[in-house]
C-alpha cells in the first residue's frame, strides 16, 4: 500500500466517522425539537386553563406586563 492509498484511506475514515456523529447529532436535536413542542403544547394547554378560569388576575398581569413594556421601550 503506498502513502496515497493510505491517505485516501484515512480521509475515508475521518469522513465517516464524521458522518456518523452528525448523523447522531441530528437525531438528539429531533429528539429534543419533539420534547420542547410537547412542553410548549403542555404550557398553553395549562395557560390557557388559567386564563379561563381566572380572567380577571389574567387582565391585571396583561396589562401590568404591557405596562412595563411600554416604559422599557419608550426609554429607548
Amino acid at each position: 500500500m503506498d502513502i496515497t492509498d493510505k491517505a485516501v484511506n484515512l480521509a475515508h475514515e475521518t469522513f465517516d466517522k464524521v458522518a456518523s456523529t452528525t448523523n447522531r447529532a441530528a437525531e438528539v436535536l429531533g429528539e429534543k425539537g419533539e420534547q420542547l413542542i410537547t412542553v410548549e403544547q403542555h404550557m398553553m394547554k395549562n395557560c390557557r386553563g388559567y386564563v379561563r378560569d381566572h380572567p380577571l388576575t389574567s387582565l391585571g398581569i396583561t396589562a401590568a406586563v404591557g405596562f412595563v413594556l411600554g416604559r422599557l421601550l419608550s426609554r429607548r
